[in-house]
């Protein structure tokens, strides 16, 4: 028996914009035709040289996840949180009730190249305590299906491999490198929306084999299907595997603060101005990696 796949709704080619200080990024989420696609708010694959970055911000109601693929990035908050992060590393922040801080990459690098995923918080979450979860590249376990399949398991469970990684909202964060000629399914729980982000080369999604490209965003049917199958014909392809529980509450957002109402996005303005509820230590605070 043919166990049915999830088919293809839409793709979306995420063009390039400038964001942040002197950064380009390609947004796959977030964007017009992919304003939310609950419980994810964006997805920025990012480009940023030694003189750009993203210096001090802040956020409230959500959590970020950046992951690099080149380049190493460094992190400051107002807490005195800093760090560092290369190649194939993850910093899973939760911003909860609030956190400011700057995103700069390491000046002696030529460039930083990565991925930011925003993922919603639910309502009971949304004013935590931040947290962070740092993983190194070697400490991502990875699953090895077949000879030419690696997917590395940043969030959730593929091919009998779990991430460690506590997720509040449930989702599931996967990087497949695939090699030319190969077909791979992945089980994805029935109620989880989610989409495929094509990092490099081509892959054919579904029983339909829809044919997925270069910094597009393949977004997943909604139909209760348990799996989705990749292939690959003539070339490798390098993707990312995203899904997640839907929320399904209201998302008011404004910029980098996102709430369930106006009403605490007015809240959340006069505690991010007034320094109060989270924002306490944002006062006359300036972070060193963006001076």
């Amino acid at each position: 028996m043919t166990v049915a796949s999830r088919s293809i709704t839409k793709s979306v080619l995420s063009k390039e914009q400038a964001e942040g200080a002197g950064a380009r990024v390609r947004r796959s989420i977030g964007r017009p035709e992919l304003r939310n696609h609950d419980p994810f708010l964006m997805l920025d694959e990012f480009n940023v040289d030694k003189n750009g970055g993203f210096p001090d911000h802040p956020h409230r109601g959500f959590e970020t996840v950046t992951y690099m693929l080149e380049g190493q990035f460094q992190h400051e908050d107002f807490a005195g949180h800093k760090g560092t992060i290369g190649p194939g590393d993850l910093q899973w922040m939760t911003a909860g009730r609030g956190i400011v801080h700057s995103e700069m990459p390491v000046k002696s690098q030529t460039r930083a190249h990565g991925l930011q995923l925003w993922i919603n918080l639910p309502r009971e979450h949304k004013m935590c305590e931040p947290q962070y979860q740092e993983l190194l590249d070697g400490q991502i376990p990875r699953a090895n299906p077949e000879e030419g399949v690696v997917v590395k398991v940043i969030a959730g469970e593929s091919h009998g491999v779990k991430s460690q990684v506590y997720t509040r909202t449930p989702t599931m964060y996967l990087d497949f490198k695939v090699a030319k000629n190969k077909t791979v399914t992945q089980t994805i729980p029935k109620s989880y929306t989610g989409f495929i982000y094509m990092l490099k080369g081509t892959a054919f999604i579904g029983d339909k084999e829809f044919e997925g490209k270069t910094h597009h965003t393949l977004t997943f049917s909604e139909d209760g299907a348990e799996t989705v199958k990749i292939t690959t014909k003539d070339e490798d392809a390098h993707f990312v595997f995203i899904a997640g529980e839907p929320l399904k509450e209201p998302i008011v957002q404004h910029g980098p603060f996102v709430m369930n109402t106006t009403e605490d996005i007015y809240k959340t303005f006069v505690d991010y101005q007034y320094n109060q509820n989270g924002f306490e230590r944002a006062k006359n605070w300036k972070s060193s990696i963006a001076a």
